[in-house]
């Protein structure tokens, strides 16, 4: 059985590949200054270059788990994310709303995908 650990650290891998699955960490972009769309769209944009770094793409999603700090901002985020799958194949998706490790953090991707 073969897994790959891309940029690791003591904590965590950045991106694990094992049998054509790519799992990505957690996605986020808390800066203290940026509102939940700029949040989600820096987020996505990360998920962007990781996939490609792992050999896939948005188009390969399987499953994408949103935690998002406010239901209030659920609508902000979804334009962005509504966006962001316009031509791409839909993932499996769910969001829930979760105390974040930062307050400044609004949102989080967890992502899986084929490769």
């Amino acid at each position: 059985m073969s897994i790959e650990r891309i940029e690791s650290t003591e904590r965590m891998s950045r991106i694990v590949k094992h049998n054509n699955t790519v799992y990505l960490c957690g996605q986020t972009a808390g800066e203290a200054q940026w509102d939940i769309a700029e949040q989600t769209q820096r987020c996505l944009d990360k998920i962007d270059a990781l996939l490609e770094k792992a050999g896939s793409h948005r188009n390969q999603l399987l499953s994408v788990t949103i935690y998002i700090r406010d239901m209030k901002d659920f609508a902000a985020m979804n334009a962005v994310w509504d966006a962001w799958v316009a031509d791409s194949e839909k993932p499996a998706r769910a969001c829930v709303e979760a105390r974040m490790a930062r307050p400044e953090i609004l949102v989080e991707f967890s992502v899986t995908a084929a490769y």
